[in-house]
């Protein structure tokens, strides 16, 4: 393998940035051990709270800066007993008004909704962490914080488990209550500190503050300035977190291209965690249903390579950071979506292939060890033509320096026999991966990387079955750099991961600057210059991109990106630019193009907002203009009406075909309370000539215990003939041990 992209100058940067200094130390918080029981009310009349001592506030500015005391002020007070842990805390609003949630379901996510959000590094690694959090009007979120935070994309909202709060509007305040099962989270048994983090999100003034100060220009969720919480007492392990989720479930379903159809059919099954040690979880799946997993969000494809669409289905999710952090968007050594999943041609939508169980085992073994192992089996379908496979994962993370890590990985697809004389996998069907990552995050937050080699393995030998790449970033408050190289070769193929291309060298250095002037209107602007250029050992440089942006970030939470783009393409297949059937471009010809692209979102704390991206200028041989566009209007917390609208002009000459791809997606969000959910979606897709119609009722009868009702149809959108429809009964109840 030849690599000439000076990686020695980077590898040694690797290394050297460890020698980076920690962030000064500030004050610790403490945890009481409580001698009173604590009603759960919302009502802070216990002699705990009651007491002036332990309160932590001081809370700073984050956004729109970071260099003052927050407008509001904010108290946080912790306790602790054998079973549990204890959070209050009090949100001042310097009078009264009205508080921001835009919804009433579980695991709220956004800037624009009022909350108070806890950060709990149990560990003391400063890379991973639980979160808890709570709205004004008692809804609640928790998830997992992954690899530092130093990407919004490291908080996962997947992770569920039971835990209580309460909260209370005054008219000068609100406050929460919150009581979290010490059997819910992992932590080292004896242990008497842990780090920890608070903030606050306040939609009057749109302002985020922390109670540790965290640099504007880092993500919120930065595990890098986290503090100590010491508590009164070691802590000890009051009982086993064992939890059943049985399921029981109905399907109905008519293929009316194929003419069959599924009458009413049960299906039985459900998963299992259970707490092993201190820091382990096992999860079990037996006979796994999805079928009540919302349906993907169409795009329009102008792109010559498959696209990725994110993981939906619960199991896949929890703890999903130990597999997915390795790799990167480009070639991801596992995606999840590869067992269970396929597409109909006719639908453009995802389908289930039968899971027939499932077993994972991750957590942590000591304070610098982290492991994770998967066994996937899925069923054969002889009518579908679908062979049984069976998947496993193993992965290990020892941490190193203060906050960086090396990782294993090993992926492995064998195939089952198709004849039944034979053994039980085939013996020249299987698919593997080995790879080894190391992932940089400095202890002041501003320099992160990752470096990455994976080798995949197969019956026959083929030609530079690898994947390598380098990347270095770079942040401080005004400067932005960012250097990645990579090199995919000819026949790397991660069957049970995600690589839309292979056969290539990339390299891909940015720079940006950002000014913070002193404007009520604007939080900062500035420019950035990008560079991403593709080639191989055949055929030369195949791509290239130079873009020119600036962004500008107004204190309103609005922000606006143009960006100037100038492409460069080889077509190394033929391939039709509009991908409706019309006649291809010939391999071997090259196009240089330049656009313009637009990009804004306004207040999200708006009852009505919108994101527009509209982009216009030279494709291929003709031209285009594209906008894609999502407006949202929010009736209080009761109910979010979106519509998600791409339009793409395209026009080319002969004898190329012109299109007009049009893809609309209104969708109507109900909540009528905490519990009591209903969803529709539907989505116009002239691109794959489909129409869809999803809806969705879900009633959360018990803690983290759903009833499901949904309804899936499927049409073609010029005469309404139907394609495909469903109706799917999905009753589950979780059941602590």
């Amino acid at each position: 393998m030849k690599i000439n992209f000076g990686l020695a100058f980077l590898a040694g940067l690797f290394f050297a940035i460890q020698a980076e200094a920690q962030n000064l130390p500030g004050q610790n918080a403490f945890a009481f051990k409580l001698k009173e029981p604590i009603q759960l009310d919302g009502i802070l009349d216990e002699p705990i709270w009651v007491e002036a001592e332990g309160w932590n506030g001081d809370f700073r500015q984050y956004f729109p800066s970071d260099t003052s005391s927050s407008q509001v002020k904010t108290r946080v007070k912790i306790a602790f007993d054998e079973n549990n842990l204890y959070i209050a805390a009090v949100m001042e609003s310097n009078g009264p008004r009205k508080y921001v949630s835009t919804s009433l379901r579980r695991d709220f996510r956004g800037e624009q909704n009022d909350a108070i959000v806890f950060v709990l590094d149990t560990f003391n690694d400063k890379t991973n962490a639980f979160q808890f959090g709570v709205n004004p009007y008692g809804v609640q979120r928790e998830g997992l914080v992954s690899n530092g935070g130093t990407r919004t994309e490291d908080l996962s909202l997947a992770w569920d488990n039971k835990w209580y709060s309460q909260a209370k509007i005054f008219e000068n305040h609100w406050q929460a209550e919150l009581i979290i099962p010490l059997s819910t989270i992992r932590f080292n048994e004896g242990a008497q500190n842990w780090n920890v983090n608070f903030y606050r999100i306040d939609s009057h003034y749109g302002e985020r503050s922390t109670w540790s100060p965290i640099p504007r220009n880092l993500p919120i969720i930065s595990t890098a300035f986290l503090r100590k919480l010491i508590f009164e007492e070691p802590l000890k392990k009051s009982s086993a977190n064992i939890s059943l989720i049985p399921y029981t479930a109905a399907r109905a379903s008519k293929n009316f291209l194929e003419g069959t159809q599924e009458e009413l059919t049960p299906s039985f099954g459900g998963d299992a965690k259970v707490g092993i040690g201190p820091a382990l979880n096992l999860d079990l799946t037996f006979n796994p249903d999805f079928s009540q997993v919302e349906v993907d969000q169409q795009v329009t494809n102008l792109d010559r390579f498959e696209i990725f669409f994110p993981e939906r289905r619960q199991f896949f999710l929890e703890n999903a950071d130990l597999f997915d952090s390795f790799g990167q968007m480009r070639s991801r050594p596992f995606f999840s979506r590869r067992i269970g999943v396929d597409i109909d041609s006719a639908t453009g939508q995802n389908i289930q292939s039968k899971i027939i169980y499932g077993a994972r085992l991750s957590g942590k073994v000591t304070e610098n060890w982290r492991i994770g192992a998967m066994n996937m089996q899925t069923a054969t379908d002889d009518q579908a033509g679908i062979v049984g496979k069976n998947f496993t994962v193993m992965a290990v993370q020892k941490k190193v320096f203060t906050r960086s890590n090396v990782g294993f990985i090993y992926v492995d697809r064998e195939s089952l026999a198709v004849d039944e004389f034979q053994q039980l996998f085939d013996p020249t069907a299987y698919n593997r991966l080995i790879g080894v990552d190391y992932n940089l995050n400095s202890a002041n937050g501003k320099w992160t990387g990752k470096m990455f080699y994976h080798r995949t393995f197969e019956y026959e030998e083929k030609k530079s079955p690898y994947s390598f790449n380098a990347y270095m970033l770079f942040t401080d408050i005004h400067w932005n750099w960012s250097v990645s190289v990579q090199d995919i070769g000819k026949e790397f193929n991660p069957a049970v991961g995600f690589v839309p291309r292979v056969d290539f060298k990339r390299v891909n250095p940015d720079v940006s600057y950002l000014f913070y002037p002193k404007s009520k209107l604007i939080n900062r602007h500035g420019p950035k210059l990008e560079y991403e250029g593709y080639w191989n050992e055949t055929l030369g440089q195949t791509d290239r991109d130079i873009n020119l942006s600036y962004l500008i970030r107004f204190n309103s939470l609005s922000q606006l990106t143009v960006t100037q783009r100038n492409r460069y393409v080889y077509l190394f297949n033929d391939f039709d630019p509009t991908r409706t059937g019309g006649e291809p471009l010939p391999a071997g010809t090259d196009y240089t193009n330049k656009t313009v692209r637009i990009e804004y979102q306004s207040n999200p704390r708006n009852v009505f907002n919108i994101e527009l991206d509209a982009e216009a200028g030279q494709y291929y041989t003709g031209n285009f203009q594209r906008v894609i566009s999502q407006m949202g209007l929010r009736l209080g917390y009761l109910a979010n009406i979106s519509m998600n609208f791409n339009y793409a002009r395209i026009r080319l000459p002969q004898p190329q075909n012109d299109a007009d791809l049009v893809l609309v997606g209104p969708r109507i969000d109900l909540t009528f309370t905490k519990n009591l959910f209903w969803t529709t979606f539907i989505q116009y897709n002239n691109q794959i000539d489909n129409l869809n119609i999803n809806t969705r009722l879900q009633w959360r009868y018990a803690p983290v215990s759903d009833l499901f009702l949904v309804y899936t149809d499927n049409y073609f959108p010029g005469d309404f003939m139907p394609k495909q429809r469903s109706l799917v009964f999905k009753l589950n109840y979780w059941l602590n041990l």
